[in-house]
C-alpha cells in the first residue's frame, strides 16, 4: 500500500509542468547602462490609459506588423510593473503591431517610474517622433512648458525654439477648431493664427462658420478681428497706458512675437478687447490733456454723422469731462501746411508718366500754393484762431490744428430738439421734410436693389449657365477678377501687390468704376490674381507636394517655370536623404545582428 502511494506521488510529480524559464538578455542603453531585456507574454501587458498619444496610423501599423512577422520586434518596448502584469511606458505602437502580427511575446525592458516621470518620459518619447499629430504634439508641449522653458524643450526634442513656440500657441486652439486641424481641413498656419485669439473670440468665429469649414471665410474673420499696430494711436512700447496689459511690443497677442503668421513679422494685434481698451485710454488721456492745456478738442464729426454710435460715445466722454463739443461744420480749421518737395510730387504722381520738366512745373505750382497757405497759417492767431487738437474718430489718432468757431447767422430757437430721423414729418421744416423724403426713398431703393439682385442670382443658379460650353467672356473674366480681389486678397495683398487694381484714379459711382474696369480689362490682371493666390493657398505643416492635392498641383505647375531651381533644391534634399538612409540601413543591420544574438 505504501509502495503504491509513493508510485502515485512520483507520477504526479512527473506530470507537473516545470515553470517556464524566463528568457533574459542584457543590453546597454545609449549612456552605457546595462539593461535587462525580457521576453514578456503580450497577454500580461496593457497600454497606459493616460498615454498622451491617442492616434495611430493604421496603414503604418500594418506595415510594421508585416516587418515584425518577418523579422520580429527589433527594439524592446519599455514597461513598468503594475498590480497585475505590466503597463507600457514606451513602445505602444510596436505592441499594437506585434499583436496584429500574431506574436505571443515581445522583448521588453522593465523599469521603475512614478506617475509624473512616466508622463514626462512618454511625452518626450512621442514628441521625438516625426509623425505626431500636431494638436496632440501641441498639448504635450503645453504640459512640458510648466517644467521647462521653450528653449529647453526645443533642445530636448531637437527642434527650433520657434517651432516649439508655435506649437505652444496651437495648444490654445479650442476643441472645435482642433477637429478641423486633425481632419486636414484646416492648415496649421491658419490654426495658429486662430489660436492667437482668446477662447471666447475663437468660439464666436467657430459659430459663424455654421458647422461647415470655409478657410477663406475664416481668413476674412481674422482680418476683421485684427488690428495693424503700425496704425495704433498710442506708443506701442508704453507699459503704463494699461499696466495690466503692458507694452504691445512684448505682448504674446502681437503676431510679430509669434512668428510671421501675418507676413514678414508685421505687428498685428489679435486681442480685440485689449486694443479697444487702449484706444479708449488714449482718448481719455487726450481729453485730460486738452482740458489741462486749455486746448479745443475737435472730434472729426460732421452734423450728418453725429448720431452714429461711435461718435456719440466720444462726445459723451468729452461732456463728462466738461469739454464743449463742436462739430466740424461749426468750425474753421487750419492744419500746418507741409512744404512740398520734388520727391513728394513724384510720389503723388508715380502712376502717371510725367517728364522731369512737368514734375518741376507741378512742384513750382505746389510751392506757390504752400506759400499762401503758410502765410494764412502764420497769421491765423491774429484772425481769431487758437490752438486745438483734431481727433480722428475712426483711429483715435490726433494732430495739432488752429481752430475758431465759424460765424453762423443766429437762428430762431424752436422746440425741435430731437434728431431729424426721430421727428414726425409735421414737426419738420419744408427743407427738413425734403431730406427725410429723400432719405426714405434712398433706403427703399436700396432694399429693392437687394431683392432684385438676389432674385437674379438665384435665377441664374437654376439655369444651365454653369454647364455652358463657351469660353469666358471679357465681362465674366472681369467679374471673376473683381470677385477674387474683393473676397480673397487681404488688406496687405491689396496695398502691396494690387494697389491700382481699379485704376490710377477712382472717380464716379461703383457701377461706373466697374464698367471702366471691364472696358480696360486685361487678362494679365486675372493671371496675376490667380498666380498670387496660387502662392498663398498652398498648405504647410504636415501637408506637402506628395500627400496634398493642392500642393501636388502647385508643385507640378511651378516646375514649368522654375525647373532648374526646383531640381537644385530636390538634389540637395536627395543627397541628405541618401546619407540618412545609408545610416539607417547600417543601424538596422546592427540591430538585426543584436536581435539574432538575443534569440540565439
Amino acid at each position: 500500500m505504501e509502495t503504491q502511494t509513493k508510485q502515485k506521488r512520483a507520477q504526479k510529480t512527473t506530470g507537473r509542468k516545470k515553470p517556464a524559464r524566463e528568457n533574459v538578455k542584457t543590453v546597454a542603453d545609449k549612456n552605457g547602462t546595462s539593461l535587462q531585456v525580457r521576453e514578456l507574454d503580450l497577454a500580461v501587458i496593457k497600454p497606459d490609459p493616460k498615454q498622451p498619444r491617442k492616434t495611430f496610423d493604421q496603414e503604418s501599423l500594418q506595415l510594421l506588423a508585416q516587418s515584425i512577422a518577418e523579422h520580429g520586434v527589433l527594439q524592446p518596448i519599455t514597461v513598468r510593473k503594475a498590480k497585475t502584469g505590466y503597463i507600457i511606458v514606451m513602445g505602444e505602437r510596436r505592441y499594437r503591431a506585434g499583436k496584429l502580427a500574431g506574436q505571443k511575446t515581445i522583448p521588453a525592458i522593465v523599469r521603475d517610474y512614478d506617475d509624473d516621470q512616466v508622463l514626462e518620459v512618454q511625452i518626450i518619447e512621442n514628441l521625438q517622433r516625426r509623425d505626431v499629430e500636431p494638436t496632440e504634439e501641441a498639448e504635450a508641449m503645453a504640459y512640458l512648458v510648466y517644467r521647462y522653458s521653450p528653449a529647453e524643450i526645443a533642445k530636448r526634442l531637437g527642434r527650433t525654439e520657434n517651432f516649439v513656440r508655435q506649437r505652444l500657441k496651437l495648444a490654445g486652439l479650442i476643441e472645435g477648431f482642433k477637429h478641423y486641424v486633425r481632419s486636414g481641413e484646416m492648415t496649421l498656419s491658419l490654426g495658429i493664427a486662430v489660436a492667437l485669439f482668446d477662447p471666447e473670440e475663437q468660439q464666436m468665429m467657430l459659430e459663424s462658420l455654421n458647422g461647415e469649414f470655409h478657410a477663406n471665410k475664416l481668413k476674412r474673420l481674422i482680418e476683421n478681428e485684427t488690428f495693424n499696430l503700425e496704425n495704433a494711436p498710442f506708443d506701442l512700447s508704453d507699459k503704463k497706458l494699461l499696466p495690466k496689459a503692458g507694452a504691445c511690443t512684448l505682448c504674446p497677442f502681437n503676431a510679430a512675437n509669434q512668428g510671421n503668421l501675418f507676413g514678414e513679422g508685421k505687428m498685428i494685434c489679435t486681442r480685440t478687447a485689449c486694443f479697444e481698451n487702449k484706444k479708449v485710454q488714449t482718448l481719455l488721456n487726450l481729453i485730460r490733456k486738452a482740458k489741462k492745456d486749455k486746448l479745443m478738442l475737435v472730434p472729426k464729426i460732421s452734423s450728418y454723422w453725429a448720431e452714429e454710435e461711435g461718435n456719440q460715445y466720444i462726445m459723451a466722454r468729452m461732456e463728462e469731462h466738461g469739454l464743449a463739443v463742436h462739430l466740424t461744420d461749426e468750425l474753421d480749421i487750419l492744419k500746418e501746411p507741409v512744404k512740398p518737395t520734388l520727391e513728394i510730387i513724384r510720389e503723388r504722381n508715380q502712376h502717371i508718366d510725367y517728364s522731369d520738366e512737368e514734375l518741376q512745373e507741378g512742384l513750382d505750382h505746389a510751392l506757390e500754393t504752400y506759400a499762401e497757405a503758410r502765410k494764412e497759417y502764420d497769421n491765423a492767431t491774429g484772425d481769431g484762431f487758437s490752438k486745438g487738437i483734431l481727433l480722428h474718430t475712426d483711429s483715435y489718432k490726433s494732430e495739432a490744428i488752429l481752430v475758431k468757431l465759424r460765424e453762423i447767422p443766429e437762428r430762431v430757437e424752436t422746440a425741435q430738439a430731437l434728431p431729424l430721423d426721430k421727428r414726425k414729418m409735421a414737426e419738420c421744416t419744408p427743407e427738413e421734410q425734403i431730406v427725410k423724403i429723400e432719405g426714405r426713398e434712398f433706403r427703399k431703393k436700396q432694399i429693392e436693389n437687394n431683392r432684385l439682385f438676389e432674385e437674379v442670382a438665384y435665377m441664374i443658379r437654376d439655369t444651365e449657365y454653369i454647364n455652358m460650353d463657351k469660353p469666358l467672356s471679357t465681362g465674366e473674366m472681369a467679374a471673376f477678377a473683381i470677385s477674387l480681389y474683393e473676397n480673397n486678397i487681404g488688406y496687405y495683398g491689396q496695398t502691396d501687390q494690387f494697389r491700382d487694381f481699379y485704376g490710377n484714379v477712382i472717380e464716379g459711382t461703383r457701377e461706373e468704376i466697374v464698367a471702366r474696369f471691364k472696358e480696360d480689362f486685361k487678362e494679365a490682371t486675372l493671371n496675376k490674381l490667380i498666380r498670387y493666390l496660387l502662392t498663398r493657398q498652398v498648405h504647410f505643416g504636415e501637408s506637402n507636394h506628395t500627400n496634398d492635392w493642392t500642393n501636388i498641383s502647385f508643385y507640378a505647375a511651378m516646375k514649368a517655370y522654375y525647373k532648374k531651381e526646383i531640381e537644385a533644391i530636390e538634389a540637395r534634399y536627395a543627397e541628405a536623404g541618401d546619407k540618412r538612409e545609408k545610416r539607417v540601413k547600417e543601424r538596422i543591420e546592427v540591430l538585426q545582428k543584436q536581435a539574432k544574438a538575443l534569440k540565439g
